[in-house]
């Protein structure tokens, strides 16, 4: 359960600094300003994608397939939050479906053994 936790948290960090490195641009002025920084940015969000897959390999007993869904949902549900949040894209009618099914995979991969 620990390893799932981890996965899951160190999932959510890096999909929220993707959306920040890849969309900033589009809300603040600094971030197009500053390419090479966010550029950079990229080996942090990578170590932490390398991390969490770490964690979930060992949570789902070796297995690559749990892991890789998790991350896609995470990405999914972050990339729709923050959207909304920051840029002010509401969530219709088919983003609500595609989170719904997004949190459905979500619960597959953690519950169904």
């Amino acid at each position: 359960m620990k390893n799932l936790i981890l996965c899951l948290a160190i999932f959510i960090i890096a999909q929220t600094m993707v959306w920040l490195q890849i969309n900033g641009q589009f809300v603040w002025e600094s971030f197009r300003k500053y390419e090479w920084f966010l550029i950079l940015f990229g080996i942090p969000i990578s170590w932490l994608f390398l991390e969490a897959t770490r964690y979930g390999v060992a949570a789902f007993d070796g297995l690559l397939w749990p892991q890789r869904f998790l991350a896609f949902a995470c990405g999914i549900i972050i990339f729709s939050l923050l959207t909304w949040v920051l840029k002010g894209e509401g969530i219709n009618t088919k983003t609500l479906i595609s989170l719904c099914l997004a949190s459905c995979l979500l619960l597959i991969q953690i519950f169904w053994k």
